[in-house]
């Protein structure tokens, strides 16, 4: 450990997080490839070039290095994929928020401040540090569902630009929904008809957004009677009008959609990836998987169980929600959990998002909606690190770029001090994090104990992983390429090479 602590030493001296990139050699690593089996392949080293991207991954014994190249020995660390969240929020931090705010009154005041002249240096700053409070957590992607208005766009090209540092950025701006619906008015445009939807859609796309984000059902946070969570607000026509548009720039729509009407409704409009999600039903599962009016002919479930388990499992009087919302929640969390277990057991695409920003879902605890994929929708460990690298990538259509380690693809790296495979919270607290070749070195976000006591308090009985033979598995360094299972690990193919 004192060793790759030592280069990291000298490397970070040399390097500034918005110079040129410099190249540099992680050696003698564990590799968590993030495939489903978790293959995980021993004594590798990795070569990322001045251009951001992997040049190498190999047998260290195998690699040669080139002088210019920083070199990191890393030795007893492990290293897989740059996570990826595709539900955030950067206009909140994840205290508890307010629930005289998110009335519709409240709200209208809370959007009068942000847009003001005093409130729009905030807003930006805010969600500068929430995207890098992402991105020190081993978030290397993230996609935004509900801006307030176009202030992670101007984030985005910014970090784009190289002018500053922080995540890559799919975002969506304001969401879409019916007037004083889910999200209205603080982050959303609002519409009547199909084609004032369109309208609205249209007016995102041109100001750069490259996700957008339907309110298709009524949510928790700002419900203000009970049964309006999950009642479905957009008509189908409405929100066929949105994915036409979308899909006409190649842009995947996702929808807030909490009961299984409004799952219909919104997978029969052709979004792509369904937020928080219900119980299902064989139509619904048969929808999300062959989905004609989808941008890629399939829809994907992303869960969110980080945003409603913690308002059922901890207590009112610390949450502050309101009776209303506890009412909502109840239900909404119920058919969310259920979803989930179903969507992977019938095998269905399932994506990674935990809603930061929300209640007790801060900016860097992507780790535990792992944990809870694990706990109550059956994902063993090497699923759910599948999913948040690989799978999310696919379901953003950026699998081309980032979501594995292989040679060409973005550096976006996550270096650990122990296997993830063996442990899901060997992920709270990376070692070093990179993205798109650029590090961040001692990566520690500005948390808040108070909620991380809450929280593992309530998933005190989280399945982290199975122990059995974990001495077996770090003990042979002659290993390159293993296969987790959830008993053992077990040896691979790998060409008959020998290794150091």
């Amino acid at each position: 450990m004192r060793f790759l602590q030592k280069s990291f030493d000298k490397f970070s001296r040399a390097f500034s997080s918005n110079a040129i990139i410099e190249p540099f050699a992680l050696a003698h690593v564990t590799i968590v490839t993030g495939d489903k089996a978790g293959t995980v392949r021993r004594n590798m080293t990795i070569l990322v070039g001045a251009n951001g991207r992997i040049e190498q991954i190999a047998p260290s014994i195998e690699t040669s290095i080139p002088e210019e190249y920083h070199y990191l020995d890393g030795t007893g660390r492990t290293v897989m994929p740059g996570l990826i969240n595709l539900h955030t929020h950067l206009f909140a931090q994840g205290k508890p928020l307010n629930p005289k705010l998110a009335t519709p009154q409240g709200q209208r005041m809370v959007s009068s401040l942000v847009h003001s002249p005093l409130g729009r240096p905030y807003l930006n700053a805010l969600v500068k540090r929430n995207a890098m409070e992402l991105l020190k957590s081993g978030v290397t992607t993230i996609r935004t569902l509900g801006d307030v208005g176009y202030e992670v766009v101007a984030l985005r090209d910014h970090i784009n630009a190289g002018e500053t540092p922080g995540p890559r950025i799919l975002a969506s701006g304001p969401l879409l929904a019916i007037p004083e619906g889910h999200g209205a008015p603080l982050i959303a445009l609002t519409s009547s008809t199909p084609e004032e939807a369109r309208e609205t859609a249209a007016k995102n796309i041109m100001a750069g957004v490259n996700v957008l984000k339907i309110a298709a059902t009524g949510g928790v946070t700002d419900a203000q009677k009970i049964g309006e969570a999950g009642s479905p607000q957009m008509s189908i026509d409405q929100m066929r009008a949105i994915c036409d548009e979308a899909h006409e720039h190649g842009i995947i729509v996702a929808a807030h959609a909490q009961s299984p009407e409004g799952v219909r409704r919104a997978l029969a409009a052709g979004v792509d990836t369904i937020e928080h999600g219900s119980v299902l039903d064989d139509e619904l599962i048969a929808l999300f998987r062959n989905n004609p009016n989808a941008l890629r002919g399939y829809s994907a479930l992303v869960p969110t169980l980080s945003a409603g388990l913690p308002l059922t499992m901890i207590g009112q009087d610390v949450t502050g929600i309101t009776d209303i919302q506890l009412e909502n929640s109840k239900t909404v969390v119920e058919g969310m959990v259920a979803g989930a277990r179903q969507a992977h057991e019938a095998g269905l695409v399932v994506g990674v998002g935990t809603d930061t920003g929300m209640t007790f879902v801060p900016q860097y605890a992507t780790w535990r909606e792992l944990a809870l994929l694990v706990r109550f929708a059956g994902f063993t460990p090497a699923e759910a690190i599948h999913a948040v690298t690989q799978t999310n990538a696919t379901i953003l259509g950026v699998d081309s770029v980032t979501g594995a380690l292989e040679p060409g693809k973005s550096a976006d790296l996550l270096v650990l001090d122990a296997n993830p495979l063996d442990d899901l919270r060997a992920l709270a607290h990376p070692a070093l994090v990179v993205a798109a070749g650029r590090p961040v070195w001692r990566p520690k976000p500005d948390r808040f104990p108070e909620i991380d006591a809450l929280l593992d308090e309530a998933f005190a009985d989280e399945v982290h992983s199975n122990d059995v033979h974990e001495d077996e598995a770090h003990s042979d360094a002659t290993h390159t390429d293993e296969t987790y299972t959830d008993e053992t690990y077990t040896d691979a193919t790998y060409a008959g090479e020998t290794r150091a």
